[in-house]
């Protein structure tokens, strides 16, 4: 992602007001523009190269959020201009005779008045706006600075900073803000995290908990042409829900004066979905019926709240996965082989503390992942701890485990020429043993 730096707040003012041929993507991305961020520092090494290619999402919030937040003032500036020149318009067209003429202005003179009035609640507003909108760019400011400070100077700090940030990243997304609240104020890093941005999804989550969709449509009517463009069901998952709401209550009438309203418009692109929905007006709250009895289950309330989470996140461009499992995962993909998660769980002395596949907590997020890519392996004999090379070569039993050549002869001459697998017990002839060849 390109993003380039904001110089300061100070202009964010002049922004907000800008005329309506200005569009506010090119007012934020004006914005945007007037300052380009300096690389960081050729001291940082290539560790610390890799690791800033996943702060995508450390940029991207905040600039989502300015955007956001200039639209909104002027959309509230070009509503008011649209306001003053229509009336104006329509008093300059109009063939008046004098008497009506003067009623004309009168009424557009106390229309004027509320309208000073009402500017003036409006310009509270916009100058609240304004506060917000260098409230945001002060943000990025410091999230650019941040990120060009990091070198090999104040590496272990900066890295220390870091943890702190995905921490409350965590804590925010399992909804324990007032935690990632405090380790925030207590780190001062207030301006790298996105408490705020996660308090606005809070209250539409507590809501769609308590079973009240009217928040998260309020939602989805301040970002509507964003959600448009990803094609988002939000909207139109949030209005099943609430016709359900009403069938379950029995206001049938209701409920098809809700249908005729609002979802209605959504015939033409989820029909299929929109019969299926209409059709608990028939089979009722108390359907043994699979196809409808599942629509009024609680379980539709928890599949409204990851919905809304996930278009959430792809609003302001924020991983779904939290950072932490992220990093984790990254970390223990490069450390996962078969034998920690199958020896080493039968058997943790084998394995050294400092290995976090040695909990059980870290297997199971390591389960899914893939192994990782080792280019020169090295095979070590279950039985005698010992490598398996060209001097020792490793043997494969019919049952596909291996094992060194050292550790079955002597198995063999012990037995007879028998051998037994340790794993498994199952007892094989020592002339069924195939050589396995290390490449």
């Amino acid at each position: 992602m390109e993003m380039d730096s904001l110089s300061n707040g100070n202009n964010t003012t002049a922004t907000a007001a800008t005329p309506a041929t200005v569009t506010p993507d090119a007012a934020a991305a004006a914005a945007a523009a007037r300052a380009t961020p300096t690389p960081p520092p050729s001291s940082t090494g290539p560790q610390l190269t890799e690791a800033l290619k996943l702060e995508h999402q450390f940029l991207r919030v905040p600039f989502e959020h300015y955007k956001k937040t200039i639209r909104a003032n002027h959309r509230a500036v070009e509503k008011e201009v649209s306001a003053v020149i229509s009336g104006v318009t329509d008093a300059a067209s109009a063939d008046f005779s004098p008497d009506d003429a003067v009623n004309h202005l009168n009424s557009l003179v106390s229309r004027l008045q509320g309208l000073k009035r009402k500017s003036f609640m409006e310009y509270v507003k916009l100058e609240e706006g304004s506060r917000a909108e260098n409230l945001q760019a002060q943000k990025c400011r410091a999230r650019l600075d941040h990120l060009e400070s990091a070198d090999g100077e104040n590496l272990s700090e900066w890295n220390n900073t870091r943890l702190k940030r995905i921490l409350v990243d965590y804590m925010l997304r399992m909804s324990y803000y007032d935690t990632a609240v405090k380790l925030a104020e207590c780190s001062n890093i207030q301006d790298l995290v996105d408490i705020d941005v996660f308090q606005e999804a809070k209250k539409v989550i507590e809501a769609l908990q308590n079973k009240d969709v009217a928040p998260a449509l309020a939602w989805c009517a301040d970002n509507k042409s964003r959600l448009k463009k990803s094609k988002s069901k939000l909207e139109f998952q949030l209005r099943l829900q609430e016709f359900i709401e009403l069938v379950r209550a029995e206001n049938n009438m209701r409920a098809i004066t809700y249908a005729r309203k609002y979802l209605a418009p959504w015939g033409a692109t989820h029909m299929k979905e929109l019969q299926r929905v209409l059709a608990t007006l028939a089979f009722k709250r108390d359907t043994e019926c699979a196809t409808y009895k599942v629509l009024f289950e609680a379980k539709q309330w928890d599949f409204l709240v990851d919905q809304f989470k996930q278009e959430f996140c792809k609003l302001y461009g924020m991983t779904m996965e939290p950072l932490l499992n992220i990093y984790l995962q990254a970390g223990l993909s490069a450390l996962k082989t078969p034998y920690p998660l199958t020896t080493r769980k039968i058997n943790l002395d084998d394995c050294t503390k400092e290995d976090p596949l040695s909990q059980e907590a870290f297997r199971t997020i390591a389960m899914p992942l893939p192994y990782s890519k080792q280019h020169h392996s090295k095979l070590v004999c279950y039985i005698t701890k010992e490598l398996m090379d060209t001097e020792n070569p490793p043997q494969v039993l019919p049952n596909g485990y291996v094992y060194s050549t050292k550790a079955l002869e002597e198995m063999a001459k012990k037995n007879d020429g028998r051998i037994t697998c340790p794993r498994t017990g199952s007892q094989y002839n020592y002339t069924d043993l195939v050589k396995a060849y290390i490449s």
